[in-house]
């Protein structure tokens, strides 16, 4: 199952639910007095205050929103501000200004009760260092969130269990992370994260120490647990390729700020700026662009045998498409007709990219 045909339905109703995370106007600075310089601001701080104090903005005036079941990709350049971003939103450090609702938690004013209370029952993290108990097995290691949490040990043995037979290691349980590989060992933390039954998974480049082979199999395994688990996910990477696999929308930054935000498919087709379209120079238009955003619309076409979904990738519908004689009718999920796509149509994307390239 195609993932981001599998998140159409929570792509559908952004912007009539509530985001799960909501950001608006978050900075972090760093420097001399930087946080009393911001604190209790009626306004955010402005480029040339932030200047004259000689302050490094890691993070620059980011709103964003993350909705339920919805995996969002942030992704730049080393030193962007995507690892601070998410280190802001998840309140492992302090945002210098802005607001950050997270579940309806104002994280900006919780206390650190409240902040415990988040992260043992709603939140789970996944970082690129696993950092597991060497001393203890994968089930003791999975089990640990629950241990902290004073659950019984048979009822998190059992929790752990499950979440070990998840991620296909439950032949593990008993071994230590040092008989492990990288990938088995990063399956565990994954695990681990997963044991609280959090609504909300953060994940900052889980993969990116990892050779490709293993890492294109996690990518798969994240891509299969997603479409169980349905979790509500902010994930930092800085591959592109990672990030048009696992994203329903991706977030680009530059020197702290969001530049763009879009749908693959979106950023691909109109990038903002250079910047953005860096990213996008080598992508596989075939794998990423779908139907419906190169047909001719037309709701009056009239099926003739041979019909393609708007919703289908090029590179999937190419070869139906061009064994025809003639325009093919592209209809919605539901059957109904929307418009027609020509042969030279698929030829033209199919070989934009070679020739820029």
């Amino acid at each position: 199952m195609n993932v981001m045909k599998a998140f159409a339905e929570t792509e559908s109703v952004q912007g009539v639910t509530e985001p799960i995370i909501s950001v608006r106007h978050l900075w972090k600075l760093y420097g001399v007095r930087a946080d009393s310089f911001a604190k209790n601001r009626p306004s955010p701080p402005t480029e040339d205050e932030i200047s004259e104090r000689h302050l490094f903005p890691a993070v620059r005036d980011v709103s964003l929103d993350v909705h339920a079941g919805e995996t969002l990709v942030v992704m730049g350049l080393s030193g962007s501000g995507k690892s601070t971003l998410l280190r802001c939103v998840s309140k492992l450090i302090a945002p210098s200004y802005g607001e950050v609702i997270v579940d309806g938690c104002d994280l900006m004013r919780a206390s650190g009760a409240d902040l415990v209370r988040l992260r043992r029952y709603k939140m789970g993290m996944v970082f690129q260092h696993y950092a597991l108990l060497p001393h203890r097995t994968v089930l003791e290691n999975v089990a640990l969130p629950l241990e902290i949490r004073g659950e019984p040990k048979a009822s998190r043995e059992t929790r752990a269990l499950e979440m070990i037979e998840l991620v296909s290691l439950g032949d593990k349980a008993a071994s230590y992370p040092a008989s492990l590989s990288g990938g088995q060992q990063q399956r565990v933390g994954i695990a681990r994260s997963l044991a609280v039954d959090p609504d909300i998974w953060f994940l900052d480049e889980p993969f990116s120490a990892l050779d490709p082979l293993i890492r294109r199999e996690l990518q798969d395994e994240f891509i299969r647990l997603q479409q169980i688990v349905r979790k509500t996910i902010l994930f930092v990477t800085h591959d592109f390729d990672e990030a048009i696999r696992l994203a329903n929308r991706i977030a680009i930054m530059e020197s702290g700020r969001i530049v763009q935000i879009g749908t693959p498919e979106e950023l691909v087709l109109h990038p903002a700026d250079d910047y953005v379209a860096s990213f996008t120079k080598h992508v596989n238009l075939a794998q990423v662009v779908t139907v419906g955003s190169v047909m001719t619309p037309d709701r009056g076409a009239v099926p003739d045998g041979c019909t393609v979904l708007a919703s289908a990738k090029l590179g999937d519908a190419a070869e139906q498409i061009m064994c025809q004689d003639a325009p093919v009718c592209v209809v919605d999920d539901t059957g109904r007709p929307v418009g027609r796509i020509a042969q030279d149509t698929v030829l033209k994307m199919l070989l934009e990219r070679a020739k820029s390239g």
